[in-house]
Parts: structure tokens; C-alpha cells; sequence
């Protein structure tokens, strides 16, 4: 095993065979912190942008924080409710792809699957970013590096999720149920205070005022409306992730829609109930927020006041937990990591929702194909590669990023929901069995409820967020939809260009002219030599080029002592060049006969380290490179063994050994023929 295989063995473990399969499939403990820690999270930075947002008003708009709350929650049900009817119909991971292309045509799963895949990269950028934000409570050093930490972040989670899904899940498990217990006993203990001791808790801004902008105060009329849709689509933030559960129906274990949906009701329950908690108990104590972009200001007295910017769930765990101070750090910690961790789902929905697309089609083939544990190991690096970009780009900044955020998310609820009611049509047709049918009536209906409520909030998230940034999340969408169908089209243009047809598939070339480069006379060329004696060509001979005269005598001379049959051809270069004559000549020699092959024989050491490749074969490479794009050339190359290759042979034996000892490798036993040493 080589130095980086080394490396790869020790951060992503040793390889899985396909059979081992069934050993990744997640019970509902386990695939609750995998599919739903977006969804769970978003509750530490959805109160934030509500908050914010309302900020703008000044003091009047606080108190339109828990109407919007609870509007916020209602749609979260709805969409829960509607996403348990989609996991029991479409079980096959494909989600609101598989449920738009079926019900609506290709064109509708690529819309939807061109929001989800944006909409997944910026979930991680999100996520990673608000972490990076909190984490600031508990480290004041990491500002003005946010966006360096947030793209370390993500790096470790793409590492964790390379070593599979069941693994990834169990790391990720223990700080997902930390932060429910952190949130929800944070939450059960302040109102405890409150209401059964009778203290009056106060966050630290309570006592501040707030001057909003001048474009919204007094809060009325437009700019009302306006507003309170800016905040409540900066709300729905706490959706996102909802779907990735429907795209990962396949990892449960079975029954495998029973579980997802169970897993579904779960994370409904709880994100609703936690988001309701800090909206209550920022409205009970006074907690007060202001835009960072300086929008909005705190005042003391009439007069503006800098006050260090902290969360919501930073100054909530400080107040509430201001006599028990590691109940302040334990909350912090679990927040920063969830949040940080949150991107799991993306990590998760995203390849799976690539490896359909690829397999239809839309995206390249090597997004199709799973790693050595069994994770889609392309899509998780594409994935961390693009949501790095973006944190970069904007320095991890929540308040930016949220404005591209939940367009995507909103677009594939509303066009499913719409797929549903067009699944449940179809199928009640022709369906004659009273309960079955009844059954399918009330999952249209909730899926109707499901499709108004998503689509109202499309639209009051598009009109709300468009001039702020959505745009980009738009023309992002439109670009990833024409990229696919570009892709479809290349691969149906050469599926045609090399389909074979009755004739091709018992078609023999005419003549096969072989052409064997010659650089030294030694045992590499012999063996390309004798190699193309075997194939018993129409005609053959040897080409040398000529850019020194001595060598070229040399290698002549030596070629006439060999008494080899095959006659040696020299060709001139007066510009030193290799690679441009000998092209020129294979081109002359190439008939116009469509059936006529030149088949080209390059000789070409085989090294054992890497450092030995930058040092041979370089002209070979270039001259590959060249003819394959050559009408009617072929290509083969000679391999030689040199000394140094045993290096090499030893180390693919050695892996060879491991894998068949490895249990349910699928690997065969190398008989002791198979075994002796490679020949020269």
C-alpha cells in the first residue's frame, strides 16, 4: 500500500463490498440526526432572521415575532404532513424528482432537481457559516476569519461523510440529541422560572431600545406588509431539509416508508416545538436584535449605543442559565456544532439526488457510481467544493446567504406537492376498492393543502427576497437546469454517433499497416517489434525520426545487426521535433479506405515510483495524446517491466491479499501460477 492509499485508508476506513450493503441501512435512532439535523438546527438562526428582519420597524415590529412563529410552524406541519404521503408512494429515493418527472414530464424533475441541488449547496453554506457565527459567543478570535473557519468545517464534514453514511450518522448523533436536550431544557427551565418561581428574567439587550430604518418606521400601511413578508420568508429558513428524508427513503432500514415517515412526524414534532420555545422565551425576556449590515441601531436613552452582536440562542442560554454557567457553555457548544453539522443533510441528499440525475442522464456518469464505503464519494466532494466557494465569496456572512436561501427549497415543495395531486388523480381512475380509494382521497387533499400552502409562500418569498439577493438564486437554478439538459444532449448525441449497426458488428478491416516507433534499439522495442510480428499485419515497419545524425547512424546500425525482417524507416526533422514528423507520416500513410487501420505500437517502461514517471514515456504520452484523435489510427502500447516495477507488483499483491481476506470482499484467491514474479 502506497503513501496516499495509506491516507485514504485513514480518513475514509477500509473498503466495502457491495454485499455489505444491508450493514449501512439506518434504524430510525440513527437516520433521525442524519436526514432531519438541517431542519433541527435551522431553529438556532430562523428566530435570527425573523428578529432581524423585524428590527427594521424598531421597537413595534417585535411584536409581530410570534404571529409570524406560528405561521412559520403551521407551514412546517403542512409540509410534513404532505412529505409523509410522498415517502409511502415513491419509496425509490428519487423524491420530488422522481415525483415531478413521473406526474409532470422531464422538464418539471429537472426544475425541481436544479432548485434541490442549489438549494443543498446552500444549505451547507448556511449551516457551517451560522455555526461559525455562534461559535463566536464562546471564541471572539475567529472574527474577521469566518469564512477560513467555515470552509475548514466543511472540509471535516465532507471527510466524515466519505466514510459512509452509517458511520457519518453515529458521529453525528450524539451532538443532534445534545442540542434537542440543550434547546428543550433551556426552553422547559427559563418558562419554569418564569411562571413557577416567579423571576423576572431579562436578555441582555432588554433594556435597549431600537431605532429601525427610516423606511419602515412607523410600521404601517406597504411597508408593513412588506416587512412582516420579509420576515416571514426569512422564517421559513426552518423548512429546509424537510425534503432530504423523501430523497433518502433507500437508507432507512424496513420497512423503509414506515420509518422515513415516522422519522418525518418526529422531526415535524420537534422542530416546531423548539422554535416555538425561543420565540416565546425571546418575547418573555426582552431579547432584542438589530441588522448587522447597520440597518437598525440600539439605543440607551434616545442615543445610539454599540453593543457586541450575539445570537438569539446566545443571549436565551446566558439569561436562562445566568446561575449555571455550563448550562450556558453546553447549550453554545451544541448549537455551534448541530449548526455546523446541519450540512450532514445536504451531504446526504445531495449525492443521492446526483446519482439519479447521472443515471438519467443529466450529470455526469462518475456522480453515479458509490465510493469504497459505499457513499457517492463524487457528489460529497462536489458538494463541499461548491458550498466552500460560497462561504468564501461571502465571508460566512448568515444575513447575505439567507437571501439566496429557501427559493430553492420552496420551488421543489410547491412543484411536488403539484406532482401528488396529479399522482393521487391518476391512480383513483382507476381504482375500484372503496378504502383504498378513500385512503387516496384524503392524501390528495392533504397533498392540496400542502401544494396552497407552499405556493403562498413561494410567492412571498420571491416577491420579498428577490431585489435582496434571490436573484442570484434564480439565475443559479436556470444555469444548473440548461447545464443538465446540455449534458443530456451530449450523451444522447454520442449514444448515436456509437450505436452499432447490423453491419459494423461483423465488419473486418481490409489491411492493418503496423508502425512501430523506435527511439533506442533495446529490449523495449524488441518486444513491440515481435508484438507486431504476432499480429500478422498487412505490412510493417519500424519509424525512427532523425534529430541527431549520430544517434540516428547508431540506432541504424544497430538495427541492420539485429537482422530483423522488419525494415527501419528514418524520417528527417530539421527542427529537432519528434512528435510532429511522425504524425505527419502516420497521416500520410493513412489511406482513404474508410477499412483500412493503421495500427501504431508505442514501447513504454513500466516504473514502479512516481518520481520515475516524470522521467520516461513523456514522448510517448504526447504521441498518444495526438493520434487518438487521428481517423482510423489505432493505438498500442508495449509495456517493459523495469527492475523498479516489482515495487509496484508487490504493493497491488499485497492489497490483492487484503482484500480476499476482508470479509464479504467478493475478491478470488490468486492460484501460485497467478503468483510468479511479472516476465520481461
Amino acid at each position: 500500500m502506497n503513501v496516499l492509499d495509506m491516507v485514504k485508508r485513514l480518513l475514509v476506513g477500509r473498503k466495502l463490498a457491495n454485499a455489505q450493503l444491508g450493514e449501512t441501512l439506518l434504524p430510525k435512532r440513527i437516520a433521525l440526526p442524519v436526514f432531519a439535523s438541517d431542519a433541527l438546527s435551522s431553529v438556532a438562526y430562523a428566530p435570527d432572521e425573523i428578529l432581524l428582519t423585524l428590527s427594521l420597524a424598531g421597537m413595534a415590529g417585535f411584536y409581530y415575532s410570534w404571529p409570524i412563529a406560528l405561521a412559520v410552524a403551521a407551514v412546517m406541519l403542512i409540509v410534513v404532513l404532505s412529505y409523509r404521503q410522498t415517502v409511502h408512494a415513491y419509496p425509490s429515493g428519487g423524491g420530488d424528482y422522481e415525483v415531478a418527472t413521473v406526474n409532470l414530464g422531464p422538464n418539471a424533475g429537472l426544475v425541481v432537481a436544479s432548485a434541490l441541488l442549489v438549494d443543498y449547496i446552500l444549505t451547507v453554506a448556511v449551516s457551517v457559516s451560522s455555526g461559525v457565527q455562534n461559535a463566536k459567543a464562546i471564541f471572539p478570535a475567529l472574527q474577521g476569519n469566518e469564512g477560513w473557519v467555515a470552509a475548514l468545517g466543511i472540509l471535516a464534514l465532507m471527510a466524515m461523510n466519505l466514510r459512509g453514511v452509517r458511520e457519518s450518522g453515529s458521529f453525528f448523533a450524539i451532538p443532534t440529541y445534545g442540542f434537542m436536550i440543550g434547546v428543550l431544557g433551556m426552553t422547559g427551565w427559563g418558562l419554569f422560572r418564569i411562571f413557577g418561581m416567579g423571576e423576572h428574567l431579562q436578555a441582555p439587550t432588554a433594556g435597549l431600545e431600537v431605532i429601525g430604518s427610516p423606511s419602515f418606521e412607523p410600521l404601517a400601511g406597504v411597508a408593513m406588509v412588506v416587512l412582516l413578508a420579509r420576515a416571514f420568508s426569512s422564517g421559513c429558513a426552518a423548512l429546509t431539509g424537510v425534503e432530504a428524508i423523501s430523497n433518502g427513503v433507500p437508507a432507512f432500514r424496513e420497512p423503509k416508508s414506515h420509518n422515513a415517515a415516522t422519522t418525518l412526524a418526529l422531526l415535524g414534532g420537534i422542530a416546531v416545538t423548539m422554535l416555538a420555545g425561543i420565540i416565546v422565551l425571546a418575547n418573555l425576556t426582552g431579547l432584542k436584535l438589530v441588522d448587522p449590515e447597520g440597518h437598525s441601531h440600539f439605543a440607551k436613552n434616545g442615543i445610539p449605543t454599540e453593543v457586541a452582536h450575539e445570537t438569539a440562542m446566545g443571549q436565551l442560554a446566558r439569561t436562562v442559565f445566568d446561575t449555571f454557567p455550563p448550562g450556558f457553555y453546553f447549550v453554545i457548544a451544541m448549537t455551534m456544532i448541530i449548526l455546523i453539522l446541519a450540512a450532514n443533510t445536504a451531504f446526504n441528499g445531495f449525492p443521492v439526488l446526483g446519482s439519479i440525475l447521472a443515471r438519467d442522464g443529466f450529470l455526469p456518469k462518475a456522480l453515479h457510481t458509490r465510493g469504497d464505503r459505499l457513499a457517492y464519494s463524487n457528489g460529497i466532494i462536489a458538494l463541499a467544493a461548491a458550498a466552500i466557494v460560497l462561504v468564501l465569496i461571502y465571508n460566512a456572512s448568515v444575513t447575505s446567504l439567507i437571501q439566496l436561501y429557501v427559493v430553492g427549497v420552496f420551488v421543489s415543495f410547491t412543484v411536488s406537492q403539484f406532482g401528488m395531486m396529479r399522482h393521487w388523480t391518476r391512480h383513483l381512475a382507476t381504482e375500484r376498492d372503496p378504502k383504498v380509494r378513500a385512503r387516496m382521497q384524503r392524501s390528495r387533499v392533504i397533498n392540496a393543502i400542502g401544494l396552497t400552502g407552499t405556493g403562498i409562500v413561494l410567492v412571498i418569498v420571491l416577491a420579498s427576497k428577490f431585489i435582496y439577493g434571490a436573484y442570484l438564486a434564480v439565475l443559479a437554478m436556470a444555469a444548473v437546469f440548461l447545464l443538465m439538459r446540455s449534458i443530456r444532449r451530449h450523451y444522447e448525441k454520442v449514444s448515436r454517433e456509437t450505436a452499432v449497426s447490423p453491419t459494423e458488428a461483423r465488419l473486418l478491416p481490409s489491411r492493418v499497416r503496423a508502425v512501430i516507433m523506435v527511439q533506442e534499439v533495446n529490449k523495449p522495442t524488441m518486444r513491440a517489434v515481435n508484438f507486431a510480428r504476432a499480429t500478422r499485419a498487412s505490412s510493417i515497419e519500424a519509424v525512427t525520426v532523425s534529430i541527431d545524425e549520430a544517434e540516428t547512424r547508431s540506432i541504424m546500425a544497430e538495427w541492420e545487426a539485429q537482422g530483423l525482417e522488419v525494415p527501419l524507416r528514418v524520417i528527417a526533422s530539421p527542427y529537432r521535433e519528434v512528435t510532429g514528423p511522425f504524425l505527419n507520416y502516420v497521416k500520410g500513410i493513412r489511406s482513404d479506405n474508410p477499412r483500412d487501420v493503421v495500427c501504431v505500437y508505442i514501447p513504454e517502461y513500466v516504473v514502479g515510483h512516481w518520481w520515475e514517471s516524470l522521467l520516461h514515456n513523456q514522448t510517448g504520452l504526447i504521441l498518444k495524446a495526438r493520434l487518438n484523435f487521428m481517423q482510423g489510427v489505432m493505438v498500442t502500447s508495449v509495456p517493459y517491466l523495469l527492475a523498479s516495477s516489482r515495487y509496484a507488483i508487490n504493493r497491488a499483491k499485497r492489497d490483492n491479499v487484503a482484500a480476499w481476506r476482508r470479509p464479504g470482499s467478493g475478491q478470488v484467491r490468486m492460484s501460485d501460477t497467478d503468483d510468479r514474479p511479472a516476465q520481461k
